[in-house]
């Protein structure tokens, strides 16, 4: 008699489980925790390092599995320009380890914090060059994934249609397990930084959005400016210098966030404290991006770092067709937000060109180039009412929600955005998973 059998006799009952976060070690116990065979809490969902700021990577009532001890990376290939890991690899040790056998990630990522299956999962967006995509999932070739009954199943490129449906799945169509990945060769690009008024950024947003470069932008809609970094590969190999690559990102990513939590402590007066952070941003940003850093590539910077505690953000992508106006309506609103209810961002929105990527089903630039605009803050109090508003600004301007970096979404803009794409997705989902046990409550409100 197995143990189905025994609980069948009806003299015993098994014990609900209890809600929980589970964190296999190997394969076999992936699968055994989702196989059914282990009495853990449903639903299940896959987590990585957690930077998700929406709940499609949770379950209250459910199980959590943390994949961040499946952190092997199996094989490197020089000669293809491959590599395959493990889910739980943390994308800054992979970019350090490829830089040791002179490769890099085709393609540049800001959270490095980020485990490999996450980044494969849900959007992971980059400052791409060219026509290059932006997505790092668009580099997958291939991926072992164990499914909702607990099976491994190999997807590779000879099943592209499939491919594409695991590409930002969000975990829904099963846990990654292992995946392999195109790199290229380490390849320079040159670094160049322009200071522009939001008005002069507007009347070349249209030629830097269809150039053959990588765009990544920080703006600052209380000055009504902005910071432009734009690259280009270099046509010969040259020296990229890793100490201006480390500044410019502990700058960014630290020393801003923490100061600026300092000031909003310490200085009670609004007109005063904003000013100061301001003008401290627009330091920071000319000195580092400007002047510090003139060349790189995407091993750079190559130590892993850490998420800010408690920075706040949202992610909306726009047409690039339209943003010229996008961007002054946009700086408008921080304005008026400000003015009606006193609560305003103290860091500087950051913006990305978005290629088109057809490569994954629910990609958010599947039909056309996209500027995804990132409005980040440290400060909590009024911030859930700010990205109410700030979800009704982009819906009003065609905004493209990511499901695990838009905050405010509203039940069923998202049908009206990925359209038909959404509902063959939904009919894939049910296939690999039809009891929903991948299925959270936040992901039934637009999935089920």
């Amino acid at each position: 008699m197995n143990l189905q059998e025994f609980y069948d006799t009806g003299r015993f009952v098994k014990r609900p489980a209890s809600p929980g976060t589970r964190t296999p070690t190997h394969l076999a116990q992936l699968m055994h925790y989702l196989s059914g065979e282990t009495n853990i809490a449903q639903p299940i969902r896959p987590q990585g390092t957690g930077t998700s700021i929406t709940d499609c990577n949770t379950s209250v009532s459910g199980t959590v599995l943390r994949t961040t001890s499946l952190s092997r990376i199996v094989s490197i290939d020089t000669y293809n320009h491959t590599v395959t890991a493990e889910a739980g690899v943390i994308l800054g040790d992979l970019i350090a380890a490829l830089a040791d056998k002179g490769l890099e990630l085709i393609g540049n990522y800001d959270q490095t914090e980020r485990t490999l299956g996450g980044a494969l999962a849900s959007p992971c967006i980059g400052a791409g060059i060219g026509h290059q995509a932006s997505f790092l999932s668009s580099q997958l070739t291939s991926l072992k994934v164990v499914t909702a009954n607990g099976r491994v199943m190999k997807v590779s490129n000879s099943q592209q249609h499939l491919l594409n449906a695991f590409r930002m799945s969000y975990g829904m169509l099963g846990i990654i397990y292992e995946a392999t990945l195109r790199v290229q060769q380490i390849s320079t690009f040159s670094a160049s930084h322009r200071s522009l008024t939001v008005d002069e950024f507007a009347a070349v947003m249209e030629k830097l959005a269809a150039g053959n470069i990588g765009l990544k932008f920080y703006l600052l809609p209380h000055k009504s400016h902005v910071y432009v970094d734009l690259r280009r590969y270099e046509t010969t190999p040259g020296n990229s210098y890793r100490a201006p690559w480390r500044i410019k990102d502990w700058g960014e990513s630290t020393v801003l966030p923490n100061v600026f939590k300092s000031l909003n402590r310490v200085l009670p007066i609004p007109s005063v404290r904003f000013r100061l952070i301001d003008n401290i941003s627009a330091a920071t940003h000319g000195l580092l991006n400007t002047r510090l850093v003139n060349n790189g590539d995407n091993a750079c910077p190559r130590r892993r770092r850490k998420s800010p505690q408690n920075l706040l953000y949202s992610t909306w992508c726009f047409p690039a067709v339209d943003f010229s106006v996008v961007i002054k309506a946009y700086t408008g609103f921080c304005q008026e937000i400000f003015e009606r209810t006193g609560y305003r961002c103290d860091m500087p929105a950051i913006g990305f060109r978005v290629g088109r990527d057809r490569s994954a089903l629910l990609s958010p630039s599947f039909d056309e180039t996209l500027i995804a605009l990132q409005t980040v803050s440290t400060q909590s109090g009024g911030w859930e009412d700010f990205v109410i508003d700030l979800a009704e600004f982009a819906e009003n301007w065609g905004g493209i929600p990511l499901f695990s970096q838009t905050l405010a979404l509203r039940d069923g803009y998202a049908l009206q955005i990925y359209t038909s794409r959404l509902e063959f997705f939904r009919k894939i989902r049910r296939q690999m998973d039809p009891e929903n046990r991948l299925l959270n409550p936040y992901l039934a409100r637009t999935f089920e």
